[in-house]
């Protein structure tokens, strides 16, 4: 009888074995399979930072190249408008009027035909368009000569008294 509960006793501690055996091992290949989920998706995570990461660099070249076309179009636009004050500055416009009002509008019609015709080429309009109503009003009324589409310089020098 006591090889019985020997014998009981050993198969009992195999078979405790056999099973912690095969439980250690199938809890490790489950760890092993979710492991190997959360590897793929980390994968995927760091390609598409990656991605993120070229796409933002190219987007701050670009950007640099767009700000630095930009500083360079503001100087000329500054530069332009100080030219405009200095001319500006030259001119005595009240004596201008004062002189010969039909001719300082009329150069003052032509400057704003000019500049019309500069501001539907720049906006995408056909600048060869005619002029508004409201110019053309304005030019048949003075008797304005300067508004030519030649796009001649109708600046004026200004006299003094």
């Amino acid at each position: 009888m006591l090889r019985i509960y020997l014998l009981v006793v050993v198969l009992g501690l195999v078979g405790g074995a056999v099973y912690g055996a095969k439980y250690y091992y199938d809890t490790t290949q489950n760890t092993i399979s979710v492991l190997r989920e959360n590897n793929a998706q980390l994968e995927v995570a760091v390609k598409t930072a990656s991605e993120s990461v070229n796409k933002l660099q190219g987007d701050i070249q670009k950007m640099a190249s767009l700000n630095k076309t930009l500083q360079q179009d503001l100087q000329k636009a500054e530069t332009y408008g100080d030219e405009l004050r200095a001319k500006l500055s030259k001119l005595n416009l009240v004596v201008e009027a004062l002189k010969d009002a039909k001719v300082l509008e009329g150069k003052m019609n032509g400057a704003t035909a000019n500049l019309w015709r500069d501001f539907m080429g720049d906006t995408g309009g056909d600048a060869e368009l005619a002029l508004p109503q409201w110019l053309l009003e304005s030019k048949t009324r003075a008797g304005n000569k300067d508004s030519s589409q030649s796009g001649e310089d109708n600046s004026t020098s200004s006299s003094t008294p």
